[in-house]
């Protein structure tokens, strides 16, 4: 939708849309998302809120829903992101870089078993099964295999966190959108109390084993147990830092055509005025509580910006041609302050698991894969329509 509300108004910096009753403001012009990314930040601190505060605890109280300038709680997110920054230094992500490449090897020992020329699979469910044992060993401190144990606790509890495709989940999502305030008469939650409570004696149980016995272990639990009790100290030496990072072409050209979601948000927590920039131009007046959308997807997708875009090609990002590349077009992990706190850590994640794979195998397609590729149009995130089918063929060496 965002897409098709893109292309209506060629040339236009902004433009309007309604989701049901909210109305939405469409920001187009990659100058006007620096300015309300970087230098007006103050006025565009907070995220949308699909669900009241205080409805769902696991849903509000992750970075992502936290507000920044709350009348009545303060600057939860602006805390919240000084506690968690520490975690995602250079030189704390490179201490984690052994735990990755565990579950790396351990991934790819799961498929050298395997007595077959071509694996066919579901690239989505197994690297999620992947990413899910990453997760566990570095920020719960607890070693699982999802592929050898496909319904462990950790991953089905996680998968039901995560996911938002379901009837029930996509359906009190938009109750909320629509009924706010009858959506929290009913208490209606996004979560089951079944996995908050997991979550919840997870980690208290784990804190309370290390403190016990003194364990210190080289993950994000352990480095938020320093930092509540003021003994982490924040430090960057640069050894992994966002070159290292995002190198390679092929992982920014697949950033750029399929981002995890189509749009970006923020809201004005205060009065702001757009200036005009042109003579058909009128300046617009933002109240508190305007919703905006950086349309990610579109802005990607945009042949002004990205030259035959549907193209895959990596040497768009090539040391010649990136500088080609304009300033905030490119946003696959946000903008500004409040941009992804984990895309080095998630893209050196992914480095990881493809440099022990691709030692081994090579992706082909198989019967089930789908060319061209459909996006669902169903998901709030970026998935396939029918599944990423892909097959892994055995270099013979």
């Amino acid at each position: 939708m965002a897409q098709y509300i893109y292309n209506q108004c060629p040339g236009a910096r902004y433009s309007g849309v309604y989701q049901f009753v909210q109305p939405i403001l469409l920001v187009k012009d990659p100058e006007l998302i620096k300015q309300l990314y970087i230098k007006d930040f103050d006025h565009f601190v907070d995220h949308m809120e699909f669900i009241p505060a205080d409805a769902d605890p696991l849903w509000n109280k992750g970075l992502l829903s936290l507000k920044g300038n709350s009348p009545f709680l303060g600057q939860e997110w602006r805390d919240m992101r000084i506690l968690l920054t520490p975690s995602y230094t250079s030189s704390k992500i490179k201490s984690m870089f052994v735990l990755m490449t565990e579950c790396a090897e351990n991934f790819l020992e799961h498929f050298l078993k395997k007595n077959e020329d071509i694996i066919t699979l579901e690239v989505k469910d197994v690297f999620t099964r992947f990413t899910n044992d990453v997760i566990a060993t570095t920020a719960f401190g607890v070693k699982v295999d999802s592929m050898a144990e496909p319904n462990n606790t950790l991953y089905l509890m996680a998968k039901e966190a995560t996911n938002f495709s379901g009837f029930w989940k996509t359906f009190k999502i938009l109750l909320y959108l629509i009924f706010p305030q009858f959506s929290y008469f009913l208490q209606v939650n996004i979560y089951n109390s079944e996995v908050s409570r997991f979550f919840r004696e997870l980690i208290n149980d784990t804190i309370k084993t290390r403190e016990e016995r003194g364990i210190i272990r080289h993950d994000m639990l352990n480095l938020f147990m320093e930092a509540r009790k003021g003994t982490d100290k924040h430090e960057d030496n640069g050894i992994i830092d966002t070159e290292f990072a995002t190198a390679q072409g092929s992982d920014l050209e697949t950033q750029r055509k399929w981002p995890n979601f189509p749009v970006a948000d923020r809201v004005c927590t205060k009065p702001y005025v757009i200036q005009a920039t042109s003579p058909d131009e009128t300046p617009v007046q933002l109240e508190k509580g305007t919703v905006l959308w950086i349309p990610t997807f579109a802005l990607h997708r945009d042949p002004k910006f990205y030259p035959n875009p549907e193209h895959f090609d990596p040497e768009r990002f090539s040391d010649e041609n990136k500088v080609n590349i304009k300033p905030y077009t490119y946003l696959p992990f946000g903008g500004g302050p409040r941009n992804c706190i984990g895309s080095r850590f998630a893209l050196l994640e992914t480095k990881v698991v493809f440099f022990y794979i691709l030692q081994h195998f090579e992706f082909v397609p198989v019967e089930k894969t789908q060319i061209p590729l459909e996006m669902c149009k169903k998901n709030f995130s970026m998935t396939a329509a029918d599944g990423f089918w892909l097959g892994l063929k055995r270099i013979k060496k």
